[in-house]
Parts: structure tokens; C-alpha cells; sequence
């Protein structure tokens, strides 16, 4: 798999760390599997407010817009950018650049379902599910 890239835009923005640019780390096989577990990799899937190949919420949108005002970006998303492919995996690696910048697998598995503040025992069987797409 090709190694997960971000936007032009994304990149002149600020979205993301020095990490996510220059370490090699390769994302993809984990949005690849997230993907899996969502949607089945329907970009116009919707559940409840999730919606999108990788189900993002609105409050998922405005971390995503409050970090990218923290960081002095002009850049922001809006609910209709779920629904884009190339969009939902910015705003994940954005999330990831925030709240996960040692690019912990599973951390970025359990709080992509429980939020930044996750319960471990709430979040297994999400967390089992991903790991499995994964192997």
C-alpha cells in the first residue's frame, strides 16, 4: 500500500506534524480497516449524524476546524467534506497529528470510536473488530 498522504492544501495548512510528514508512517492499512469496520467502504453510507466511508460526525468536523484555528490554518471542513474519501482521511490524519502524535495504532483505533477521552472496556470490541480488518 502506498504510504497515506495528505493534501496539498492539507499540508500548506499545517495539518500535518513533522511526523506524519518526514517518519514514514504508513496510516492507510489503518484507514483502510476503520473503513472496513464503518461502512463496508461507502462513501454515502449514514448512521445516525456518522456519515461517510469513515462515519465521521459533526463534532469530529469541529475538532477538526478547531485545530486547524489553533495552528493558524485558513483551511476548514465542512459536513459535506465526510462524504469525500480524500477529506475523511485528512481529517483523520489531522486528528491523529493532534491528539496522537506518537502514532499509536491503537490509540488511534479506540478514540476514532471513543473519542479522545476512551474508555478501554467500551471500546473493545470496536478495537477487536478493527484489528482483525487489519490482519
Amino acid at each position: 500500500m502506498a504510504l497515506a498522504m495528505v493534501s496539498l492544501s492539507a499540508l500548506a495548512a499545517g495539518n500535518a506534524t513533522k511526523s506524519n510528514k518526514t517518519s514514514g508512517f504508513n496510516w492507510n492499512p489503518v484507514m483502510d480497516a476503520i473503513i472496513q469496520v464503518e461502512s463496508g467502504g461507502n462513501a454515502r453510507a449514514v448512521s445516525g449524524n456518522s456519515v461517510g466511508a469513515m462515519q465521521i460526525t459533526p463534532i469530529l468536523v469541529k475538532d477538526c476546524n478547531i485545530i486547524l484555528k489553533k495552528r493558524n490554518s485558513k483551511l476548514r471542513y465542512t459536513l459535506a467534506d465526510r462524504y469525500s474519501l480524500e477529506k475523511s482521511k485528512e481529517m483523520f490524519l489531522l486528528i491523529q497529528s493532534f491528539h496522537n502524535p506518537e502514532n499509536n495504532v491503537e490509540k488511534a483505533i479506540r478514540a476514532w470510536n471513543g473519542g479522545p477521552k476512551y474508555s478501554v472496556r467500551a471500546t473493545n470490541r470496536y478495537y477487536k473488530k478493527v484489528m482483525n480488518k487489519l490482519k
